[in-house]
C-alpha cells in the first residue's frame, strides 16, 4: 500500500484511546500503582462508576508487540483473576471474528499476561478485541486495537523508534498529558521499537518541577513514583504509572512495539554485579544491584507484550523479520555488560553484549537475505556517554555506553563492535538506530576518517526523548570515524516535555525503489532532518 496509506481507520484509533480512558477504574489503579493527584488528566474517567459490579475489569488498556507474518502479541491486564479472551477480524466491526482464548490472569502475574496470536494472513491489518471472563462467569467490557502482521511479499514498510519514558522527574503532564505519544499513533507506523528506558525507576516524580525557561511543569503522581523503586510491586507500578496516559494507551493499542530494556529500568548506569555501597544513591537502602534488576526484569516482562522465551537466549536479544525487505535485530547491551571501568581494557572480556550476543549478530548479519538490516542498539556507538557516578579511584574514566572518546584504537567495549564492524562489512545495507542520549541525531561513519579502518561506511541515527529532560549534544569518539550530519538539541541540560526537544525516528522503505529514508521528527510529528540511503 502507498506509505501515506492508514493501516486502520482514525476512527478506530480515537474509538480504541476512548475505551481505554473510560475502562480504567480508580480501584484497579490503586492496586497497580496507587491513586494519582489529578486521575482526570491521567484519564478522563478514572474513576467511572459505569461498570457492572463484579466484572472483571482490563485496568491498563491493552498493546500488541513483536509482530510475525502470522500474527503478534496480545498483552493485557485484569484486576481480578480472570481468563483473557483475544478476538481477531478483518474489520471494526467484528463480523465473523475469531476466537483465541489466553491464559488466566492472576496475581503471581500482576494481573497481567499475554497471548501469541496466530494463524493470521501476513501483512494484513488486523482488528483485535480483549475480553477477560471472570471465575463467576462474568465479562469485561472489551478494549480493541488494531495490529499489523509481518509481510511475506515486499511492500511499503513504515516504523518507528525512541526512548527514554518519565525521565528526570518530568512526568505525565496534568495539562496535556503525553502528547507525543498520540502524535506517533497518529503517523500510524507498522510497528514501534522502543529503544529502552521504558521506565525511569530511579526518578521519583513530584507535583511539579520549574523548567528551565521559568514555567512550573505539573505532573500526574502516584504513591509507586513518590520514591526510588526497590521492590517488586515499586517496579511494577513505574509500567503501570505510564499507562495512566491516555496517549500512551491509544498508541499501545494500536502499534506493535519491538521493546528493548537498558538502564532506568533498574537504575542508572548500571551493569551485573554493581554494588551501590559507597556511591550516596539519594533514597536507596537496597545496594545489590542483580537483586533490583531482578525485580525489574520481573516486571518488565509481567508488564510489556514481551515474549522471552522467544528470544535467542531467553530473555531478550532478538531478530523480527519483517518481509523481504527489513530484518531487526534487537539487542540486548545490559543484561551482559561489563564494569563500566573495565571500559578501557586492551583486551575483549565479553564487551557490552557478551560472547554469544556477540556473534549471534554477526552470523545474523551476515546470513540475512533482507534488503535491509536494522540493529536496535539501545545505546549508541561513537556517542561518549562517561559514567558519572563512577568511583574515581577506579582509574581512567568510567563509561556507559561503547566510546571512551579518545579516538584511538578500539578498547574495551570497543573491540567487540571492531569484530562486529569487521566481520560484516561485506554485508549491504546495515543501519544503527539508538536513543539514550535524550537528543536526535544523523551520525556517518566512514573508514577513512577512522583511527580503526577495517569496516564498510554506515549511518546510526539517534531519536528520543519520549517524555523526559532532553540534554546538549555529547563529543563522539573517533575510533570508527563518526561524524555529526544533523543534531537538533537544547543548549541547557534537562529541558523539559513542554520546552521541546522530545523527538522519534521514522523509517520508511519503499517497495519499489526500496530505498530507505530516515526522518526525525519533533513532538508534533514535524520532519527535522530526513536522508534517504539507497540500497547498494
Amino acid at each position: 500500500m502507498p506509505l501515506s496509506e492508514s493501516p486502520f481507520s482514525r476512527r478506530t484509533a480515537l474509538r480504541a484511546g476512548a475505551a481505554g480512558a473510560l475502562l480504567v477504574p480508580a480501584g484497579a489503579l490503586l492496586s497497580a500503582c496507587g491513586t494519582s493527584s489529578d486521575g482526570a488528566a491521567a484519564s478522563s474517567s478514572a474513576g467511572s462508576t459505569g461498570l457492572v459490579r463484579g466484572r472483571p475489569s482490563l485496568t491498563h488498556g491493552i498493546a500488541s508487540g513483536d509482530p510475525r507474518t502470522d500474527g503478534a502479541l496480545v498483552w493485557a491486564r485484569s484486576d481480578v483473576p480472570a481468563r483473557m479472551i483475544v478476538e481477531t477480524a478483518s474489520s471494526e466491526s467484528f463480523s465473523d471474528p475469531r476466537r483465541f482464548e489466553g491464559p488466566k490472569l492472576d496475581p503471581t502475574s500482576d494481573g497481567a499476561g499475554r497471548l501469541r496470536i496466530t494463524g493470521l494472513e501476513p501483512g494484513q491489518t488486523v482488528h483485535y478485541r480483549v475480553t477477560l471472563e471472570g471465575e463467576n462467569g462474568a465479562r469485561s467490557e472489551a478494549l480493541a486495537g488494531t495490529f499489523r502482521t509481518a509481510p511475506s511479499a515486499a511492500g511499503n514498510v513504515k516504523f518507528l523508534w525512541s526512548g527514554d519514558v518519565v525521565g528526570q522527574g518530568w512526568g505525565i503532564n496534568r495539562d496535556g498529558g503525553m502528547a507525543i505519544m498520540g502524535a506517533m499513533a497518529d503517523a500510524r507506523p507498522d510497528f514501534f521499537i522502543h529503544s529502552g528506558d521504558a521506565i525511569y525507576a530511579d526518578n521519583p516524580v513530584e507535583e511539579s518541577q520549574k523548567q528551565n525557561d521559568g514555567g512550573i511543569y505539573r505532573n500526574v503522581t502516584a504513591p509507586a513514583k513518590a520514591h526510588v523503586a526497590q521492590t517488586l510491586d515499586d517496579f511494577r507500578g513505574n509500567f503501570a504509572y505510564n499507562l495512566l496516559d491516555e496517549h500512551y494507551r491509544r498508541f499501545a493499542a494500536n502499534v506493535p512495539q519491538l521493546i528493548q530494556w537498558d538502564d532506568h529500568e533498574v537504575i542508572n548506569n548500571w551493569y551485573p554485579g554493581e554494588s551501590l555501597a559507597g556511591q550516596n544513591r539519594k533514597g536507596y537502602t537496597e545496594t545489590d544491584v542483580n537483586k533490583l534488576a531482578e525485580f525489574s526484569y520481573r516486571a518488565w516482562r509481567e508488564w510489556q507484550p514481551v515474549q522471552p522465551t522467544e528470544a535467542a537466549d531467553g530473555r531478550l536479544y532478538r531478530k523480527i523479520s519483517y518481509g523481504p525487505l527489513l530484518d531487526v535485530f534487537v539487542l540486548d547491551m545490559r543484561s551482559y555488560k561489563d564494569p563500566n571501568p573495565n571500559n578501557w581494557a586492551t583486551t575483549d572480556d565479553g564487551g557490552i553484549l557478551g560472547a554469544k550476543q556477540t556473534q549471534w549478530l554477526i552470523d545474523g548479519l551476515n546470513s540475512s537475505k533482507a534488503v535491509w538490516k536494522v540493529v536496535a542498539n539501545d545505546l549508541p556507538l561513537s556517542i561518549v556517554v562517561p559514567d558519572a557516578l563512577s568511583d574515581p579511584t577506579d582509574g581512567p574514566k568510567s563509561m556507559e555506553a561503547v566510546a571512551q572518546g579518545d579516538n584511538g584504537a578500539p578498547l574495551g567495549r570497543e573491540i567487540a563492535f571492531s569484530r562486529i564492524l569487521s566481520r560484516t562489512k561485506d554485508v549491504k545495507n546495515v543501519v544503527y538506530l539508538t536513543a539514550d542520549v535524550h537528543y536526535t541525531a544523523a551520525i556517518s561513519y566512514h573508514p577513512d576518517r577512522a583511527a580503526y579502518q577495517d569496516f564498510s561506511p554506515f549511518w546510526e541515527f539517534v531519536s528520543g526523548p519520549l517524555n523526559a529532560g532532553a540534554f546538549p549534544k555529547s563529543p563522539l569518539d573517533g575510533t570508527f570515524g563518526a561524524q555529526y550530519e544533523f543534531v537538533h538539541a537544547p543548549d541547557k541540560p534537562n529541558a523539559s516535555p513542554a520546552e521541546g526537544f522530545q523527538h522519534f525516528g521514522e523509517v520508511t522503505i519503499d517497495s519499489g525503489s526500496r530505498a530507505l529514508t530516515v526522518n526525525l521528527r519533533d513532538a508534533k510529528g514535524a520532519s527535522l532532518y530526513a536522508k534517504e540511503l539507497t540500497p547498494a
